[in-house]
């Protein structure tokens, strides 16, 4: 009786890992990082890269690949444990601030991409409105683009407010945690 119970819970823990993977891509995360954020949180604790590569049936190597793309999207933390001498690897437990960590860390490369784009567009505009001899159909379209870069980079400004304020946490006095 109790095997069948045991057997019910890992079903139920690959469920959780394999709906955690797919909801990765919606992050435009690959579902290998998503399955390996999981395995770490339905296991509670912090894992090694060895027993990351059992779990998953990955290399070392690729394992090690995806744990430093978690770092890097500040989805895991190597971890210290007194008397472990391998590197552990823990993933935050607060599927809220695991969202922020992913959105942030996503849209802060992108507004960073789009602004310098932004300016480099508004540069090179300002550079083609100082021409001489420019008709005023010309002229205005300038102006035009130059109004739409504006605009572009007022978005990246909002979107670097939406940033810091989930990172603030100040989202939860509006949208609240159940």
């Amino acid at each position: 009786m109790e095997e069948k119970a045991l057997q019910t819970v890992e079903q139920a823990k690959e469920h959780f890992i394999e709906k955690i993977a797919e909801n990765m891509n919606t992050y435009g995360i690959s579902s290998t990082v998503g399955r390996v954020l999981g395995i770490i949180y339905m296991n509670r604790k912090p894992l090694t890269l060895n027993e990351l590569s059992d779990a998953t049936g990955m290399s070392k190597t690729r394992m090690s690949q995806v744990v430093r793309e978690m770092l890097d999207l500040n989805i895991a933390e190597k971890v210290f444990e007194k008397g472990v001498r391998k590197d552990l690897y823990d993933v935050e437990q607060d599927y809220y601030q695991t969202f922020i960590s992913l959105f942030t860390a996503n849209w802060s490369k992108v507004v960073k991409k789009n602004r310098m784009i932004g300016k480099k567009i508004r540069k090179e505009l300002l550079d083609a409105l100082e021409e001489d001899s420019l008709s005023p159909e010309t002229e205005e379209k300038i102006n035009d683009l130059l109004e739409e870069t504006k605009k572009w980079l007022d978005y990246c400004q909002w979107l670097d407010n939406l940033i810091d304020f989930l990172e603030s946490e100040d989202i939860f006095k509006y949208v609240p945690k159940p």
